[in-house]
């Protein structure tokens, strides 16, 4: 448990500690997050590909003292990412694989996870909205269970930005923030808030005639962008007031900057925006399974949901109600800024009002034509 250590205590490590190791992270590319067990043995090690902080031993400490193990991961930052270095792998090399939702479908196909079963992981004790999400089945069968969730829209700087002023994407081409704009790079957050922009709902079903107006929205984007950067980089551009605006972004950015005194907020402006859903499997050539599957059980518990949720890298709602709770009891600071008070509004009320499109990836193109878009507009 994190008892004794205050939200506020807690972050500022966070800020210090957690953005340094992304930094590290992002330059690097891949990052072998620890070491081997004092015994040495292969089997006492549990490999998981993931987004940067889940094997942060804030998160897993409790699992490893627990069953004598230790958790190292390979991190990414970004879906396609995340493809490359799974099927460049060799078998076995991971235990568990974290992916984006819209992702699992393709990880499952190429035969990368084994079917779960959702009595193991307490999926009852999910929001309902979360227990059957889409991209997580194929047919009765589910694949990954979900371990994070959050906003995307716009993050900004509330010093000179108003709230009233980011109520819509076109804020980005006013002059007021003429080589203002910051931008993550990975093409799939941006170019779905700018299709939301376009009017296109949902974002990621568009014709040609669509595509083509939205590369151009894109690239009429270009004059106004300070720079185009990853994960680390992001916290960057906004740390230093390098960026006053930056798209495709939400919570997970904004909190640990926030908590650090960098004056940011996120906002799902007038068009909507984007849920970005974090979901873990058991890989299927790992020789571990048994210890797999404890994992992911403890990944999907309130403890272990709690701790997701305010992990150094970066925060996230969580899916399991009961994890809601133990949060409110241990981080009743986290709880608010997460929104994740049972007694009053939180983000499950923002889920249902209809602003808020489950990320998905491109039905009537390829990733490779999107991915290629957006490489024309960093290269402009």
């Amino acid at each position: 448990m994190l008892r004794g250590r205050s939200p506020g205590h807690l972050a500022a490590a966070i800020s210090r500690r957690g953005l340094l190791k992304s930094s590290a992270a992002a330059t690097a590319g891949i990052v072998a997050a620890s070491a081997m067990p004092k015994s040495g043995r292969a089997e006492d090690v549990l490999s998981v590909l993931s987004w940067p902080g889940y094997t942060d031993p804030e998160v897993v400490g409790p699992f490893e003292e627990a069953h004598g193990v230790k958790v190292v991961g390979k991190e990414y930052t970004g879906g396609d990412q995340m493809l490359a270095l799974l099927n460049s792998s060799p078998p076995g090399t991971f235990d568990l694989v974290l992916s984006d939702a819209e992702y699992v479908h393709m990880v499952h196909e190429a035969g990368h996870l084994d079917p779960l079963d959702p009595a193991d992981y307490s999926i009852s004790d999910f929001w309902p909205e979360f227990q059957n999400f889409p991209g997580l089945w194929a047919g009765d069968d589910m694949y990954a269970v979900m371990t994070s969730f959050g906003y995307l829209g716009m993050t900004y700087n509330t010093e000179h930005m108003s709230r009233e002023e980011m109520n819509s994407y076109k804020i980005m081409w006013d002059p007021k923030v003429t080589g203002r704009v910051g931008m993550y790079d990975w093409y799939l957050p941006p170019m779905l808030c700018l299709s939301l922009y376009d009017g296109n709902r949902p974002p990621y079903d568009i014709d040609a005639a669509a595509f083509d107006k939205l590369k151009g929205t894109l690239n009429s984007l270009k004059p106004q962008v300070v720079g185009i950067g990853a994960f680390a980089q992001s916290f960057s551009m906004l740390s230093q007031s390098e960026a006053w605006i930056m798209p495709g972004t939400g919570a997970w950015l904004t909190l640990l900057l926030k908590k650090d005194g960098v004056p940011v907020d996120d906002i799902v402006p007038d068009e909507g925006g984007l849920q970005w859903s974090e979901c873990m499997g058991i890989a299927s050539a790992s020789e571990k399974k048994d210890l797999a599957k404890l994992f992911l059980q403890y990944m999907a518990s309130p403890e272990g949901q709690m701790r997701i949720a305010i992990k150094p890298a970066y925060s996230g709602s969580i899916p399991n109600k009961a994890g809601w709770t133990l949060l409110n009891e241990q981080h009743p600071d986290w709880a608010a800024l997460l929104l994740h008070q049972l007694d009053q509004r939180n983000v499950m009320d923002e889920y249902a009002e209809g602003k808020i499109f489950i990320r998905d990836l491109p039905k009537q193109q390829s990733l490779a034509e999107w991915n290629d878009a957006f490489t024309e507009f960093k290269n402009l």
